[in-house]
């Protein structure tokens, strides 16, 4: 039977990871702006869909959610102790380098059999602007599989974080908009799921587009 929720060690790290140190430096360092809150469902697996233009958009995003969101990463990072059994916790799920789309999508369903709120870009990869121009089908076909809703979210201003040569994140103002919930589509028909691809592509943009 599918669980309601994340494991109550994985919300308790997602908690003192999220006050301790991603909400200060949104709220503090970005002067981050957050709208849609009431939009995340708090229960049951749920797809989160989002444009994405930095590698600091998963944790900002999954601060924003009130629950922890599971992110695929690189199988070399669950070699390392220590770091291997807190991003576990956290929800990341390993996905070999050069690896076909099946391994990849059998982990992530088992993330939402489990509870989980599962994070996908839609475009597949980082924009120079953050703007979604090529949605894939991948998190329509995983909301098709387990039946699990899906959730719209606009990142604006990530892109520019961090500029070329740079290691040092600037203090630009991010705005998080959360969108209203999209039913999951009914079957992995190709043309369902690229009609439902093309409603969450419409919701972020137009999220993105309301801007600061």
């Amino acid at each position: 039977m599918p669980r309601e929720r994340e494991p109550f060690a994985s919300l308790l790290l997602y908690y003192l990871f999220k006050y301790s140190v991603v909400s200060p430096m949104l709220h503090a360092y970005f002067r981050g702006r957050i709208f849609g809150t009431e939009n995340v469902p708090q229960k049951g697996s749920l797809v989160v869909v989002s444009n994405h233009a930095s590698n600091f958009d998963p944790p900002l995003l999954s601060a924003c959610m009130r629950r922890p969101v599971a992110y695929m990463a690189k199988e070399e990072l669950f070699g390392v102790p220590v770091l291997k059994q807190a991003i576990e916790l956290y929800g990341a799920y390993p996905v070999s380098r050069g690896a076909g789309d099946r391994k990849a999508i059998r982990a992530a369903l088992k993330c939402l059999e489990d509870g989980w709120a599962i994070g996908v870009y839609l475009e597949g990869k980082r924009t120079s602007d953050g703007r979604i121009t090529d949605p894939k089908r991948g998190a329509a076909l995983l909301a098709a599989k387990a039946q699990a809703p899906l959730l719209p979210v606009s990142l604006w201003g990530t892109e520019k974080i961090l500029i070329k040569g740079s290691a040092v994140p600037r203090p630009v103002p991010i705005t998080v908009r959360i969108g209203e919930v999209i039913p999951p589509p009914t079957s992995t028909d190709k043309e369902e799921l690229q009609t439902v691809t093309q409603k969450c592509a419409a919701a972020i943009t137009t999220l993105h587009e309301m801007g600061r």
